[in-house]
């Protein structure tokens, strides 16, 4: 039986649709970089699938939010913290055997992110891995440009708060264009802040910038909050590849990063990149081969695994996705999502899972051996999918930016 959610609102405003484009169908070259990757000291291999999946429901919060968007959690913690796309993070309150949504906001940034017109908003946050800061991506009201900020996080469940005055900046880039803004956030197993930003907007990535290492744009960024391995202060780990162009550059080639995370066993990367108008890409950057430390995704030479840009065979170097899929399959923007490692659905333990935001139907890449995975339908749907997210219980969470916030669980 498949089960679906779908929430009560009768439109919503469809974030990181792509502009048209073209391709042909040749794979790029795979090569990821081996070196200097996030370090962990976690085991590296990965669970092969085995048995049959069980059936599976999304149990829904019942909260009352308006357009959630990213999800995550305090270390330690029974709340979770949910952002709301207008600007609002609010905290969902364990009690009893489900979650209420609690008082005021632990962060109101509605008037710093103003418009949420196009691909605008409040767009993802994270945690430090002590709990002591929240961190917060969002386009800024008065241009619409990408900015990310670090503010203290003070408090215990049911009353946790970010103070704003204790704001600092942590990233600023101009936006061209609304649109491909990207802002997902994620600490990596390195204690790290890991920021995807998408080309700068409008179609065909026009000026390049993916692949110009001049801009931020198009790119993920390694970021250093605490300080403690930024010797020189610019707010980036002394150890980032040196790229020779705009500091913090982690990975290039990315066309518009919608929802990056780290597996918690492996400290894998996996990325979701919304494609041009034909292929919808995930990529893994695996931590034992460098985690993307100076990978190039391909972005514009290739959308997804077909050559984009005209002229000869692109370069070689390009990190080939694991995993793609057509429009023509449906759906018209992934949603990238995290890994399951929870304790409640052995038979998905190492599977990523993922979704489209405009295919309510959840999948999974369940790992085959050897590198290879195997896609799978999980029998759950959720409309406008946009995010998932990992409880302080290792459980995973979808959500919708129509108002759903669910916990995936055996039916």
């Amino acid at each position: 039986m498949r089960t679906r959610l779908v929430a009560g609102a009768a439109a919503v405003v469809a974030v990181l649709l792509s502009a048209c484009g073209s391709g042909e169908t040749v794979a790029p070259t795979s090569s990821v970089p081996s070196a200097g990757g996030p370090s962990t000291e976690t085991s590296t291999s990965t669970t092969l699938a085995t048995g049959e999946l069980p059936e599976l429901q999304l149990v829904d919060l019942g909260l009352d939010l308006d357009q959630p968007i990213d999800l995550t959690a305090r270390p330690g913690s029974t709340s979770l913290l949910v952002a709301e796309r207008g600007g609002r993070i609010r905290e969902a309150v364990a009690e009893g055997d489900g979650f209420r949504v609690g008082g005021p906001p632990v962060l109101d940034l509605t008037e710093q992110v103003g418009s949420t017109d196009g691909e605008r908003g409040l767009l993802g946050i994270a945690v430090s891995p002590d709990g002591d800061q929240l961190y917060a991506s969002y386009t800024e009201a008065s241009a619409g440009d990408s900015r990310v900020d670090a503010y203290d996080l003070t408090g215990t469940d049911g009353t946790l708060r970010a103070d704003p005055a204790t704001r600092t900046e942590l990233v600023a880039i101009e936006q061209p264009f609304a649109n491909h803004n990207g802002g997902s956030l994620a600490v990596g197993p390195d204690g790290m802040l890991y920021a995807g930003f998408g080309d700068g907007g409008a179609a065909n990535d026009p000026a390049g910038r993916a692949q110009d290492l001049s801009t931020q744009l198009g790119k993920l960024l390694r970021l250093d909050p605490t300080g403690r391995d930024d010797a020189d202060g610019d707010g980036y780990p002394d150890d980032n590849p040196d790229l020779g162009g705009a500091p913090g550059i982690w990975s290039s080639g990315l066309r518009n990063p919608w929802r990056i995370s780290f597996d918690p066993a492996t400290g894998d990367l996996w990325i979701g990149d919304v494609g041009q108008d034909s292929v919808e890409e995930i990529d893994l950057l695996p931590a034992d081969e460098g985690g993307g430390r100076g990978a190039n995704l391909g972005w514009d030479l290739a959308e997804g695994d077909r050559p984009f840009e005209p002229g000869p065979t692109p370069v070689e170097g390009l990190v080939a996705p694991v995993h793609t899929y057509t429009r023509e399959a449906g759906g018209c923007s992934v949603t990238g999502g995290v890994v399951y490692r929870g304790a409640a659905i052995p038979a998905l333990d190492g599977t990523y899972l993922f979704g489209d935001l405009c295919d309510p139907t959840i999948r999974g890449l369940r790992p085959a051996g050897e590198g290879a995975f195997e896609p799978v339908d999980l029998g759950v749907e959720v409309d406008t999918l946009v995010s998932f997210g990992t409880g302080g219980d290792g459980e995973v969470y979808v959500v919708g930016l129509a108002g759903t916030v669910a916990r995936l669980a055996p039916a």
